[in-house]
């Protein structure tokens, strides 16, 4: 949920699905070995567990205890244990990196075993784990630029002993229930070198510190469907046993509607977004953003005028496109083919991420039936191509449980495929 993705342009959300699929690669390269069986099935993310920090500001680089915000929802081990119970097998754990690279060695070992108490906590509710290292782009100081923009960034050093690190510790919990991503959404072209280079480097530091701890790759592009694409898996079987991964929030205009962090001022009062299409209309769909216009009185007039007409123009194409099912699929189709021109087994392609912002006491975003509707297609879509899934997120917007009851949304339970815990 965090880097590229969130900053390439408005125009890109449609326009890949009108045309035609990539085609499949020309000659498939040799079948990759799978090595071993692993958790990782049905799966939600648990942010913010190891995110929200309290860094100081500039030109100070390190954080307050204790880093990570007391007030932000951590799952207990009896919402752990239900979780499990409603049919996930994983937890998905990001992880900022910031506080762990700020801090001196005694502080640093304090992070460390919160961490591995939180391994712990997920497996002892027979949960596997795949822990992910989220850099925070908000940051000033310990962000994704200063970290994995390249091999010659100013922290990749860094960051890159925090990864392996982190394999060393990991690899002691018991096999085939732990995996480590070492990087989330990189920020890099689809197709870059430099992207290439950050991984490699990162998966070589993992295995110096374990030969047999799963590592999940991923393609730049922010880990869309199309960074996964241009990927070339040939490199990276020197570095098995691995995983791979993508996220899918397509189309935007519905999956981020109402979301206060997109840069984009045409999603800041977007909603009331069909989810399909032909469940509503653009003219329900304007006249909702216009009130929620209204409302805004921090906003110059001439900046909502910009901003209305520009989200008139991307709508007007969300509705002349129809996205509904066959969107989804035509997506998620590309990761398929993808899989199979290269003889990788769908169950190591993992759907990272995906979820809606939903509207709530915080939000104004997307008609709770209509995000139902599409998290369902979604899922569905994935697990018809065999690919695992994680969903997001565990609990705020996104979020399948409530921050302050830990009641679970009946709706997103039905939705993921999942059953309510007794």
């Amino acid at each position: 949920m965090t880097g590229w993705s969130r900053r390439r342009l408005l125009r890109t959300a449609l326009s890949t699905a009108l045309v035609p699929a990539t085609a499949a690669l020309s000659s498939a390269s040799p079948a990759l070995a799978a090595t071993g069986e692993w958790r990782f099935r049905r799966g939600v993310n648990a942010w913010p567990w190891f995110a929200l920090t309290r860094e100081f500001p500039a030109p100070r680089t390190d954080y307050d205890w204790p880093p990570f915000q007391p007030q932000r929802p951590v799952p207990t081990p009896d919402d752990l244990r239900r979780l499990r119970r409603t049919g996930l097998d994983f937890v998905r754990l990001p992880v900022d990196p910031g506080p762990f690279l700020a801090a001196d060695a005694a502080t640093r070992a304090k992070l460390l075993a919160m961490l591995d108490d939180a391994v712990a906590a997920v497996i002892d509710a027979d949960l596997g784990i795949i822990v992910n290292v989220q850099a925070n782009g908000a940051t000033h100081y310990w962000n994704p630029d200063r970290m994995v923009s390249s091999t010659a960034a100013p922290e990749f050093r860094a960051y890159r002993a925090l990864v392996g690190t982190l394999a060393n510790r990991l690899q002691r919990f018991p096999s085939g229930m732990v995996a480590l991503e070492p990087v989330n959404e990189p920020p890099q072209s689809c197709s870059s070198n430099v992207w290439s280079n950050v991984q490699a480097a990162l998966l070589t530091a993992a295995r110096a510190s374990s030969q047999t701890l799963p590592l999940v790759v991923t393609g730049g592009c922010g880990s869309m469907v199309s960074g996964l694409a241009a990927l070339d898996p040939e490199p990276l079987a020197a570095f098995e046993p691995i995983l791979f991964t993508f996220h899918f929030y397509e189309p935007y205009l519905f999956s981020h509607q109402g979301a206060p962090w997109m840069r984009e001022p045409v999603y800041r009062a977007l909603n009331n977004v069909p989810w399909p299409a032909s469940a509503g209309s653009l003219e329900r769909t304007l006249a909702s953003v216009r009130a929620r216009m209204a409302g805004d009185t921090e906003t110059s007039e001439a900046d909502k005028q910009a901003a209305y007409a520009e989200t008139e123009r991307v709508l007007k194409v969300y509705f002349d496109a129809r996205p509904d099912r066959w969107f989804v699929d035509k997506y998620i189709g590309q990761a398929r083919d993808w899989a199979d021109s290269h003889g990788i087994a769908p169950t190591r392609v993992i759907m990272g991420e995906f979820g809606a912002l939903r509207t709530d006491a915080r939000y104004v975003a997307a008609p709770n039936p209509d995000r139902a509707r599409y998290i369902a297609d979604v899922r569905q879509s994935a697990e018809a191509s065999g690919f695992p899934w994680a969903f997001w997120d565990l609990f705020d917007g996104m979020g399948m449980m409530d921050d302050k009851t830990r009641s679970l949304d009946p709706a997103m339970v039905d939705a993921l495929g999942l059953r309510m815990p007794e």
